[in-house]
C-alpha cells in the first residue's frame, strides 16, 4: 500500500499540491488510515522504524549542509547570524521554559528535550512558499538556508538533553560530559570523512576515473559512511553526517551539487515512508493521550515560541515587520523533530511518553497548519514582502531557493 501510494503521489503530486495537499499531509493521513486497520506492533519492528528514520535524517542533514554554499551565506551573512546564532537559541530557551512550566512531570532535561526537538524547521512542509515566485527571492533564500542548517545546529542540544535525562534516571552512560565527547568526535570524523570524500571524488572526476552515473550513489554512501564510522568510534553520527555535508560541499568541486541532488532525491523517497510511519505510530499516541495542555503547547510552539524571537532579531534590518512575521510563521516542524522523538523513546522508554506526545502533537498540527496555509499566504502576502531596500541575493541563492526541497514538497 505504501509503495502504491508513493507511485500515485509521483503521478498526481502537482495536481494535489495545487489543492494545498502536501506530501507530509497525504502520507501522514495514509499512516493514520493504516493505524485503524493494522496493528503496527505486528507489522513494524521497532529497530526497522529506527533504522529508516535515522538513515533518512542522515541523508537530509548531509544534503542540506552540502547544499548551502558560501555565496548564499555571504549574501545575507548578518541575517543568518541573527536567525541561527540568536533566534534559534532563544526559541530553544522559550520552548524549554514553556514545557517546564506546563508539564509537572518534566524535569529540567525532559523540558529541554522538548524545547530543542521542536526548534528546527523543515522547509518541506512549506515548500509552496520556497518555490512560489510571488515571494521575494530574499525571503525564500532566508527560509531555505535557515531550515538547511538549524537541524544540524540544534542536534547537540538534543543529545545533551537525552544524556542528562538518562543520567538523572540512572540509566547509565557518561552523562553530559560523555555526550560532549561524542559531539566532538562526530564533528572531527564528519569533517575528515566529508572533506576527504569530496576531494577524492573531485580528483577522480578530473582524471576521468569516476563514472558520472555512480557519483551520486557515492555521495549517498559517503553520508552513511560518516555516520557509521562515527558510531563505531562512539561519536555522534548525526553531527558527523551534518559536518560531513559541510566539508563535502567545500571540497567536491563544481559537480558536487549534482551528486548532492541525488542524495536529496533518495532522502525524499525515504521521507515519504517516514511520514507514513509517523502517521501510523504518532496519530494513535496523540488520540489516546490528547489533552488541552498538549494542544496549547503545540499552538504556542508554532507561534509565540518561534515568531517572537524571529521578530525581535530581525528588528533593525531592512525587512518589514510583515516579512519578519511571515518568516516566523513558516517555521514548520518536521522530520528532524520526528527522529528526535524516536530517539527519546529509544533512550528513555516510558519516561519520555509525555515528551513524545508533546512533540508528535506539535508536528501533526504543523503538518496541517503549514501545509494548508503555505500556498494561500504566499499568494496573498508574497508581493508585499519585498525588503525596504533591495537585498542582495546571488543568482546561485535564487536558483537554490527554487529547486531545493522539491523532492518532499
Amino acid at each position: 500500500m505504501i509503495a502504491a501510494a508513493v507511485f500515485a503521489w509521483g503521478a498526481v503530486s502537482a495536481r494535489l499540491q495545487r489543492a494545498d495537499l502536501t506530501a507530509p499531509i497525504v502520507f501522514v493521513a495514509l499512516g493514520a488510515l493504516l493505524s485503524t486497520v493494522v496493528s503496527h506492533d505486528t507489522v513494524l519492528q521497532r529497530e526497522t522504524v529506527k533504522l529508516i528514520t535515522e538513515v533518512t535524517l542522515v541523508w537530509v542533514l548531509f544534503s542540506d549542509a552540502a547544499r548551502v554554499g558560501l555565496n548564499e551565506l555571504r549574501a545575507e551573512a548578518g541575517m543568518f547570524v541573527r536567525l541561527l546564532a540568536i533566534a534559534l537559541p532563544l526559541t530553544v530557551v522559550l520552548g524549554w521554559l514553556l514545557a517546564a512550566g506546563m508539564f509537572d512531570s518534566f524535569d529540567v532535561w525532559l523540558a529541554l528535550l522538548v524545547g530543542a526537538a521542536l526548534a528546527p524547521t523543515d522547509a518541506a512542509l512549506g515548500a509552496a512558499v520556497i518555490t512560489n515566485r510571488a515571494v521575494p527571492p530574499a525571503i525564500r533564500s532566508i527560509l531555505n538556508v535557515e531550515s538547511g542548517l538549524n537541524d544540524g545546529i540544534v542536534t547537540p542540544v538534543v543529545v545533551l538533553a537525552l544524556a542528562g535525562a538518562a543520567a538523572a534516571e540512572g540509566k547509565g552512560g557518561g552523562g553530559t560530559n560523555h555526550a560532549l565527547l561524542e559531539l566532538l568526535l562526530g564533528v572531527a570524523i564528519g569533517v575528515v570523512a566529508g572533506g576527504f570524500g569530496g576531494a577524492l571524488l573531485q580528483t577522480a572526476r578530473r582524471r576521468q576515473w569516476a563514472d558520472d552515473e555512480f557519483a551520486g550513489p557515492a555521495a549517498l554512501a559517503l553520508a552513511l559512511a560518516a555516520y557509521a564510522i562515527s558510531l563505531a568510534f562512539h561519536g555522534n553520527g548525526f553531527v558527523a553526517a551534518f559536518t560531513a555535508g559541510i566539508a563535502f560541499g567545500r571540497t567536491a568541486g563544481q559537480a558536487g551539487p549534482k551528486e548532492v541532488y541525488f542524495v536529496e532525491q533518495t532522502a525524499g523517497l525515504a521521507s515519504l515512508v517516514v511520514w507514513t510511519v509517523f502517521g501510523l505510530v504518532a496519530v494513535p499516541i496523540v488520540v489516546n493521550d490528547f489533552s488541552w495542555e498538549l494542544l496549547v503547547y503545540a499552538l504556542l510552539s508554532l507561534t509565540v515560541v518561534r515568531m517572537l524571537p524571529v521578530a525581535l532579531v530581525l528588528r533593525g534590518t531592512n525587512l518589514r515587520l510583515r516579512a519578519a512575521m511571515f518568516i516566523g510563521w513558516f517555521g514548520p516542524r518536521g522530520l528532524a523533530s520526528v527522529v528526535f522523538a524516536l530517539l527519546a523513546v529509544e533512550e528513555l522508554g516510558d519516561r519520555a511518553h509525555t515528551a513524545v506526545a508533546c512533540i508528535t502533537t506539535t508536528v501533526l498540527v504543523s503538518v496541517l497548519a503549514h501545509g494548508f496555509s503555505a500556498r494561500p499566504l504566499a499568494r496573498r502576502f508574497g508581493p508585499s514582502l519585498a525588503p525596504a531596500e533591495a537585498v542582495a541575493v546571488s543568482p546561485a541563492s535564487s536558483r537554490m531557493s527554487h529547486d531545493k526541497h522539491l523532492h518532499v514538497g
